[in-house]
Formats: C-alpha cells, sequence, structure tokens
C-alpha cells in the first residue's frame, strides 16, 4: 500500500513537470491580478455605495451604505490575504513533509504547488 502510495505521489509530481512554463505563468500572473484587482474594485464599489447614500441624505440609507461599505472592504481584505496564506500553508507542508531534504533535481507536489503560484521561472 505505501508502495503505491509513493508511485503515485512520484507519478503525479512528475506530471507537474510535463506542464509548460508558461501555463504555470499564465495561472501566478491570473492569481497576482486577483489579489490585486478584487480588493480595489470592492473597494470602489463599496465607496460608490456609500456616496450614493450620503448624497441621497437619508439616515436609514447612510446606515445600510456604511455596512455594505464594511462588508466589502473585509470581503477585500480576505481575497487579499487567501493567496498569502495559502502560499504560507504550502510552504509549511512542504517543510513538515520533509520536501527540503528532496534532491534538487526532484520535482514535488510542494513544488508544482508553489510553480502554480509563484511561477516558474
Amino acid at each position: 500500500m505505501i508502495n503505491l502510495v509513493n508511485t503515485l505521489a512520484t507519478s503525479a509530481a512528475q506530471a507537474c513537470e510535463q506542464i509548460p512554463d508558461a501555463v504555470f505563468n499564465i495561472v501566478s500572473l491570473i492569481i497576482m491580478a486577483i489579489q490585486v484587482v478584487v480588493p480595489i474594485l470592492l473597494i470602489i464599489w463599496g465607496m460608490i455605495d456609500f456616496g450614493k447614500a450620503v448624497v441621497g441624505g437619508d439616515e436609514d440609507k447612510i446606515k445600510a451604505g456604511q455596512k455594505i461599505f464594511i462588508k466589502r472592504l473585509i470581503a477585500a481584505a480576505i481575497v487579499f490575504l487567501v493567496v498569502t496564506i495559502v502560499k504560507l500553508l504550502v510552504s509549511l507542508v512542504g517543510t513538515v513533509g520533509g520536501e527540503g531534504n528532496a534532491a534538487a533535481d526532484e520535482t514535488t507536489w510542494g513544488t508544482c504547488i508553489e510553480w502554480f503560484l509563484n511561477g516558474k521561472s
């Protein structure tokens, strides 16, 4: 059973080497764009909603606009931090799994995930 798991893990990690470098770089670029653009858009939409409520002058609409703005700020922070947290977890799992002891030319799952997150240079 253990040999089967090792064989599957090794085969899957080697399959990662078959993916062109451009794919890793494009996925990394998309992730970075999401990490930057989505929070900015959420903040802009929140400011627009809040601005509409303030211009309207209705106290209830202002409070509702504040709630929406705060929710969008929190969502923007979560979107921004998700990638950072995933990178941290991948590096921790790789270290705990003994990945740091792998041969320099050996591709592991952690390496493959890192290529998707940071691009392959």
